[in-house]
């Protein structure tokens, strides 16, 4: 069995730290003394999520950016390294979504979308990794979804970029096998995040198909973000290469590998559409 990571004492990078699952992982962390710098987009939440944090008396650094900005993200390692003087861990949270069927979401659109949710991961991920190379014992963690197991109709952006997260990290664990840092990809299911309240309406959908997806996401997003923040750091502890958070994304994994053409069909009858 692998050593268990002790996480009392690093420092750890969390992307989209304001909210959600981000700020779950940060109080999971800082419980067990890890040290963080956190950042994104988000000022004001991210200043409360260092208030909930403030009690465990880690050291902690704020940092507003937004993942997809190239040059933002490139001059973030020697900002954390000033005020940390390491990484041990990257978690790369930040991520956004967007409601439409491919026809209906713009070229600018699709690609807003794929500059956040992947193409910063990749960034943050170039960016960090000559830190963590440097870390005797490190993690990379990179939030997928369940819409990297399967690619539901409607969501053709969120679910490419995300199986895209999940392909980039499956090749970079395997390039990485013999370094100190290793990799785990999570697959989080229904959290009970805002993304959905906040998705981005493509122009050429109406008010109520966005209704009707947000009544659907509030009847299966039901999973409190601190129960996935905690579960992904058990999870690093543990050493885990593939996460998967939720009963709902672990029916979905086996009915996904026994019915690997035919799974949408079955999904669509459960949900009741």
């Amino acid at each position: 069995m692998a050593r268990r990571m002790q996480l009392a004492n690093r420092t750890a990078v969390v992307t989209g730290a304001a909210s959600g699952i981000g700020r779950a992982i940060a109080l999971s962390l800082a419980r067990r003394c890890c040290h963080l710098a956190l950042a994104d987009i988000d000022e004001a939440g991210m200043a409360h999520t260092a208030a909930l944090i403030a009690p465990h008396h880690v050291r902690v650094s704020c940092h507003c950016l937004d993942v997809s900005d190239a040059i933002a993200v490139a001059a973030l390692p020697e900002a954390v390294r000033c005020a940390h003087g390491g990484v041990d861990l990257l978690f790369n949270n930040a991520g956004v979504a967007m409601w439409g069927n491919f026809d209906q979401v713009s070229d600018a659109d699709f690609e807003w979308l794929f500059a956040i949710n992947f193409h910063g991961l990749v960034h943050m991920t170039r960016a960090f990794l000559p830190l963590l190379k440097a870390s005797d014992d490190a993690r990379l963690v990179n939030i997928s979804s369940v819409f990297g197991l399967v690619a539901p109709s409607g969501q053709a952006a969120y679910a490419a970029s995300k199986f895209a997260v999940r392909g980039f990290s499956e090749a970079l664990r395997h390039e990485l096998e013999h370094t100190s840092v290793g990799v785990t990809v999570v697959f989080p299911g229904g959290v009970a995040t805002a993304i959905s309240e906040r998705a981005r309406q493509p122009a050429a959908m109406s008010r109520a198909e966005v209704e009707q997806g947000l009544a659907r996401s509030r009847r299966l997003l039901t999973l409190p973000p601190e129960v996935a923040g905690e579960t992904i750091v058990r999870s690093v502890e543990q050493r885990k290469a593939r996460v998967l958070i939720g009963r709902d994304a672990r029916l979905i994994d086996l009915l996904v590998r026994l019915a690997p053409v035919s799974y949408w069909s079955i999904m669509r009858r459960v949900m009741g559409r």
